[in-house]
């Protein structure tokens, strides 16, 4: 995993870099190789909230955290929490569709009782987001603008991308129609889908 951490508000210190590199990188353990990807960790201080923010697109998935503690250690600790937490969700839900395609064994570990014995045992190893403050003319702000990679994917994959994120939509590049199409939670706990007309 190639960690990339920066500070606002903040100095990134080698022992808050070394402490998120550490638990990150515990999430490993899920995979059956060394994931490759970048990880995206934004730290930033409001008044006296400590803010984390851990983004890492993956080729299958995104994983992504958000946390706000008076302390940063604490935050990080929660926000690798919420990150292991996707991850055992998106095996779960995810990997039923993989193993039909025969992908599973190239993500995740498959035995989730051999894994949770290692844990028990303590036998186990230990774009970037863009945030801007616009100010429209008609008086509209934008506090935040986040971009992102459009991995193509079918509608079921987005939705359930879309709740391990705990997101209400998500944007995606569909790779049916191979249009950018938005998936959305209703108020009835239905789902619904946006698409571009013809």
């Amino acid at each position: 995993m190639n960690f990339n951490i920066r500070g606002e508000n903040l100095e990134v210190t080698p022992a808050l870099r070394g402490y998120v590199e550490k638990k990150v990188s515990k999430l490993e353990r899920y995979f059956d190789t060394t994931p490759v990807a970048d990880v995206h960790v934004n730290m930033e201080v409001q008044n006296s909230e400590k803010i984390l923010e851990v983004t890492i697109p993956m080729p299958q998935l995104l994983l992504r955290a958000e946390e706000t503690h008076t302390d940063m250690y604490a935050a990080i600790d929660l926000a690798t929490d919420k990150l292991e937490r996707q991850i055992r969700k998106y095996k779960t839900k995810v990997n039923r569709k993989f193993r039909q395609n025969g992908k599973t064994s190239e993500v995740f570990k498959t035995n989730i009782e051999e894994l949770n014995e290692e844990i028990a045992n303590g036998g186990v190893k230990e774009g970037p987001l863009t945030d801007e403050v616009t100010e429209e003319d008609d008086g509209l702000e934008i506090v935040r603008t986040k971009r992102f990679n459009l991995k193509p994917m079918d509608t079921e994959e987005a939705i359930l991308q879309m709740d391990m994120l705990g997101h209400n939509f998500f944007v995606f590049a569909n790779s049916v129609s191979g249009d950018t199409s938005v998936v959305y939670k209703r108020r009835d706990g239905r789902y619904g889908l946006i698409e571009p007309e013809e």
